[in-house]
């Protein structure tokens, strides 16, 4: 589908619901530019920016990034994208950086893909990493080619210390406790939809027919 205007779309989740799954065919499918809050803070810990240093002695001291840090981070991202139709992935995880992201862009829509935590308890303990690329697979439903090795790179993967049960318990906790009132946010602003199941492959069609149907609205208002 071609876009005819801006069109800006987050996507929301907890770790482990399919987020990098469905993020990558809406990009595929409809041509927006997808940005991880993951991949951006990688990329400036790893070129040590000013930012990326700051962010890095943060996370050695096992604290969290300030909302502060974390939306200046991905502004200056965004802003780099100039004109262009985009879906965020990973940010806003609080009230304060949604409220960041609505002082500078307008978001059209949040997809929130709602998946039980027992099942993503039990996908999330299959999960293993390439951990220099940050490449997931999942031994039951996107196993590696090769058993243990990265596709592109031949590489071993690892599974990381986040994906065992106890870790994944917390982490589900804390995305509960953290991120129900920025849903709650969107919500309000009658911009959140919401997609539930246990699998991403019957999610997905779900999300495609309503981006479809957004875009062709928002199409015809430009025509």
């Amino acid at each position: 589908m071609v876009l005819q205007r801006i069109f800006r779309a987050v996507i929301m989740g907890p770790p482990g619901s399919g987020k990098g799954t469905v993020s990558a065919r809406i990009t595929k499918s409809f041509g927006l530019t997808h940005l991880s809050s993951g991949d951006i803070l990688r990329a400036n810990i790893n070129a040590k920016t000013e930012l990326g240093l700051l962010m890095k002695s943060c996370i050695d001291q096992g604290q969290l990034v300030p909302d502060d840090v974390m939306s200046r981070l991905i502004l200056s991202d965004l802003r780099t994208l100039g004109q262009s139709s985009w879906l965020l992935d990973g940010f806003p995880r609080t009230v304060s950086q949604a409220e960041a992201l609505d002082d500078t862009y307008s978001v059209d829509t949040v997809i929130n893909l709602n998946v039980p935590f027992q099942t993503i308890k039990q996908r999330l303990t299959s999960r293993w990493t390439h951990l220099p690329s940050g490449r997931v697979y999942n031994i039951d439903f996107n196993p590696p080619k090769v058993p243990g090795l990265d596709d592109v790179t031949g590489e071993p993967l690892a599974q990381r210390d986040d994906d065992t049960p106890e870790t994944v318990t917390r982490r589900l906790k804390s995305y509960e406790t953290q991120t129900e009132p920025v849903l709650e946010y969107y919500r309000s602003k009658g911009v959140l939809e919401t997609f539930s199941g246990t699998e991403t492959n019957k999610i997905w069609p779900h999300v495609e027919a309503f981006l479809h149907r957004r875009l062709t609205s928002v199409n015809q208002k430009v025509a």
